[in-house]
């Protein structure tokens, strides 16, 4: 609980605005000390107290600018069709649709009765069944680079992943099944489970894909030195298989 009273501490002096520049600092100096495990379960901590994760942007702007280019040092180092190559692509992928399923709830929001000649819900029915869809992608993950880190010890990070992975699932499969069943629903009834699910999978997605690709992956390549090593997770991820929007594929 220590970690999750420091955290709600920083929250509060970066949301009140009063010492800005001394929020930031020591918002920094708390994320450096921190690993991605401990940092994961003191946000765990504080959003069952009753805080959403609307009361976080200021932390994730310095979490962001803190690992700024972390990314692109890695993508650096990587060819296309190697495993991290792909995995990022296709999170630039899912942050397309999750920037469309924004956009496209907002419209709904807005709407006073159900359309069907509407774009909107074919636009909804689409982003949420690639969201489905991108099951191959978190496989790859859970049965393939998260074993062979925890297999060098790095436990924590692949755990909190797979942790959220198992959240956002059941939220996709209902967004999917509001999306195909909107014609006989209700249609207040329909806009407020659509926004409670967006509300969730977007935030929590981005924030997920964050943590992947600027810590959990650079982590990897840093481990991982053996190109053979790589080689053999290549042909795992190639039995599994990939997504329907995975570039090149």
């Amino acid at each position: 609980m220590l970690r999750a009273e420091e955290l709600a501490r920083i929250l509060d002096r970066l949301n009140s605005g009063s010492d800005p520049a001394g929020a930031r600092r020591e918002a920094r100096e708390f994320l450096s000390a921190i690993d991605l495990a401990e940092l994961a379960q003191a946000e765990q901590a504080l959003l069952q107290t009753g805080l959403t994760r609307r009361d976080f942007p200021r932390l994730c702007a310095v979490h962001r600018a803190l690992l700024e280019g972390e990314m692109e040092r890695t993508m650096a180092q990587v060819e296309s069709g190697h495993v991290l190559h792909t995995l990022v692509a296709e999170h630039d992928m899912i942050l397309g649709f999750l920037n469309d399923l924004a956009a496209v709830n907002e419209a709904i929001q807005e709407m006073e009765q159900y359309n069907a000649g509407r774009e909107e819900f074919a636009r909804l029915e689409h982003i949420a069944e690639h969201l489905v869809a991108a099951e191959g992608h978190h496989r790859r993950e859970e049965e393939v680079l998260f074993p062979e880190l925890e297999s060098r010890g790095v436990t924590g990070p692949p755990q909190v992943m797979r942790q959220e992975h198992n959240a956002l699932r059941p939220r996709k499969r209902e967004l999917h099944e509001l999306a195909q069943n909107v014609a006989r629903m209700d249609f207040a009834d329909f806009k407020a489970r659509v926004n409670d699910a967006v509300k969730f999978i977007v935030p929590t997605l981005e924030d997920h894909i964050f943590k992947e690709n600027n810590i959990l992956y650079p982590a990897a390549l840093r481990l991982i030195e053996d190109e053979d090593v790589w080689a053999r997770l290549k042909v795992e991820c190639d039995q599994i298989g990939y997504c329907c929007f995975t570039p090149g594929v």
